[in-house]
């Protein structure tokens, strides 16, 4: 019987006490590559051959130094699973794309004025300049993130927001002021990333529900997957439907198609303050519905499931704001 490939490559190392500046020099490249820790001294990548040759360059540097460092390829059999590993992963990206949001936020809060207004040369070519930086960053994370972390979709939506704002201002209108019809769209095939969770879960519901009830859904796992003529892409990169600016791709798709039933803007309310975690609307019912559908994550890994499990549940929420809108 042929065991399954290994899913993991492991470094494990131990550094000599001196030179003292070698701990952060190696802390330093292992986070830069996105390796993290599954035991003291001990860092995990996806079994992949540019992971094991940005490895095997930190294992020299290790030896160089008068340390000592093996790699190994790692089947995780008992104790710290699969998932528990992948989830270290997303949260560490999750925290680096939650910290460079904020940065955003708070560049568009301290420099941007209304739209249309003119700005001077001298502004804009700062902004330029700090949104290369923001542009760099994110495109790091980016390469990092394994496993589809969430916040990359956030983060994109800002950057595109404010280089809009800022490159090009009032020359041409923008994708927010594009309107969709649902005739237009009817029958096609959505694409999202696989491992959908909050925002493509409710996208996905509000998509067969309201705007193309003949939808079909395919999942694919990068976003530079190819896509077939005619399909439309969601909450992914350079997606047709994806966040901008503050907008998780739930308020896009209201938006873009003009829904305006209350009900729904309540329930997007919930969708944004679980995805954005900026408790914007401080929707009440965010903690239950949160523990909901990581439930249904956790307990389901594929995505059709997840998406028919999370409809009935958002069937149900939205008939409860549509009723209590009623009173």
């Amino acid at each position: 019987m042929t065991a399954p490939p290994a899913a993991w490559l492991v470094l494990i190392h131990q550094l000599p006490p001196k030179p003292p500046y070698l701990r952060v020099k190696v802390w330093r490249r292992l986070q830069a590559l996105g390796a993290v820790a599954i035991k003291n001294s001990v860092y995990a990548l996806p079994n992949t051959d540019e992971a094991r040759e940005d490895f095997e360059w930190v294992l020299r540097e290790i030896k160089k130094e008068g340390g000592d460092a093996s790699l190994c390829e790692a089947r995780l059999v008992d104790g710290i699973t699969d998932d528990e590993v992948k989830a270290t992963f997303q949260t560490a990206r999750e925290a680096d794309y939650r910290a460079l949001a904020s940065e955003i936020r708070e560049l568009a809060r301290e420099s941007m004025g209304p739209r249309g207004r003119r700005m001077p040369q001298e502004t804009r070519s700062q902004l330029e300049a700090t949104l290369g930086r923001f542009r760099k960053r994110f495109d790091d994370i980016s390469r990092i993130d394994f496993f589809g972390a969430p916040g990359r979709e956030t983060v994109e939506g800002l950057v595109t927001d404010l280089e809009q704002r800022v490159l090009a201002p009032g020359e041409q209108p923008s994708r927010a002021a594009r309107r969709w019809h649902a005739d237009g769209v009817r029958g096609r095939t959505w694409v999202t990333r696989k491992g959908v969770h909050i925002d493509r879960i409710a996208s996905a519901w509000l998509i067969r529900r309201f705007i193309d009830p003949e939808a079909t859904f395919r999942f694919v796992a990068s976003r530079d997957a190819a896509v077939e003529r005619g399909d439309i892409r969601f909450d992914m990169f350079d997606a047709e439907f994806t966040h901008q600016g503050d907008r998780c791709t739930f308020e896009v798709l209201l938006r873009e198609f003009g829904l305006e039933d209350p009900a729904l803007h309540r329930l997007a309310g919930v969708v944004h303050d679980i995805d954005l975690k900026d408790a914007k609307f401080a929707a009440p019912e965010v903690p239950g519905v949160d523990h909901l559908v990581a439930g249904i994550a956790w307990a389901h890994s594929d995505d059709e499931d997840r998406l028919q499990i999370g409809a009935a549940m958002f069937d149900a929420l939205y008939e409860f704001f549509r009723r209590r809108a009623k009173r």
